[in-house]
């Protein structure tokens, strides 16, 4: 699975970081993805993620 999050649709309010830290940081005002790629235990928790976010920055192939 991949991941990255779309810059401009971000606000920066942070619930993919609580949500799963080990793949989401924050880069000034807005969030990326510490790796284009997710290991397999870690898919979930990107999904549950890209569900919460309120503005659907976070973009999943595979």
């Amino acid at each position: 699975m991949k991941v990255k999050v779309d810059k401009d649709l971000c606000t920066g309010c942070g619930l993919c970081i609580d949500t799963c830290p080990e793949i989401f940081e924050m880069s000034g005002d807005v969030a990326t993805a510490k790796a284009e790629i997710v290991s397999s235990d870690l898919e979930e928790k990107v999904k549950e993620a890209a569900q919460n976010c309120p503005t659907e920055a976070i973009k999943i192939e595979g």
